[in-house]
């Protein structure tokens, strides 16, 4: 990668930098799931320059991670397939800044949010290579699938309830009216629960489609939830 198209240095590289002072240097920390279980250890930081701080955790990780031989999560936008493989020699994640908090007391790293499960279905990557957007996405996608997904299911369910009660208003009578005047018509419900199915589908395929946009292209990115500091230093 040319140094002008960077956007990640490895804190080692940058002869200049260190850790800020507020901060503990947490190379050589290990690192927990949510369930305190360990997942490998910090070996590096990896630093946005045009943001002027840490937005990486680089993760060396533990043997059990490897030898769980999850394939790594990664989807097209047209099936359901696996896009990604993880190769011998690839022993590190990446983990944002904004899913870490620090014991400082007994001096570990942990998230409150990813599990063992999904660290070892999360691409790796080999040693001190550089990142690029690409695989910064692949990581962000499988650490956040699961509140992505909720959020989305919970978001389409609302949108097919009101596409319901918008087109039962062009006739007079709310589905919710139509249950209450007349609970026999269980094939009028039946009907709109089939309605419902359909426009959640149609909206699963939208978003499917338009996942490779969820994240900015540029360094706006590093001012997302994801690299949100204001946890990071709290005490447990």
């Amino acid at each position: 990668m040319a140094d002008k198209k960077k956007n990640l240095y490895y804190l080692n590289e940058l002869s200049d930098w260190k850790v800020d002072s507020d901060d503990p240097d947490v190379r050589g920390w290990k690192v927990k799931d949510k369930d305190n279980r360990v997942v490998g250890k910090v070996d590096n930081l990896l630093v946005s320059k045009s943001k002027e701080k840490v937005v990486y955790l680089d993760v060396e990780v533990d043997t059990s991670i490897i030898e769980a031989n999850h394939k790594p999560y990664g989807k097209s936008a047209s099936a359901d397939v696996h896009e990604f493989v993880n190769k011998d020699g690839e022993n590190h994640l990446i983990i944002p800044i904004g899913h870490a908090r620090l014991n400082e007391d007994e001096k570990y790293v942990y998230t409150d949010k990813i599990d063992h499960q999904t660290f070892a279905e999360t691409k790796r990557k080999e040693r001190g290579i550089d990142v690029d957007r690409d695989y910064e996405v692949v990581v962000l996608e499988s650490y956040n699938r699961n509140d992505g997904n909720r959020n989305y299911n919970e978001q389409t369910t609302r949108t097919a309830d009101r596409d319901l009660e918008n087109r039962s208003q062009t006739t007079g009578t709310s589905e919710r009216e139509r249950r209450q005047v007349d609970p026999a018509t269980e094939s009028d419900l039946d009907t709109g629960r089939s309605e419902r199915t359909r426009i959640a589908n149609e909206g699963e395929i939208g978003n499917n489609r338009a996942s490779e946009g969820r994240y900015p292209d540029d360094d706006s990115l590093y001012e997302g939830e994801d690299f949100d500091r204001s946890n990071y230093r709290r005490r447990s």
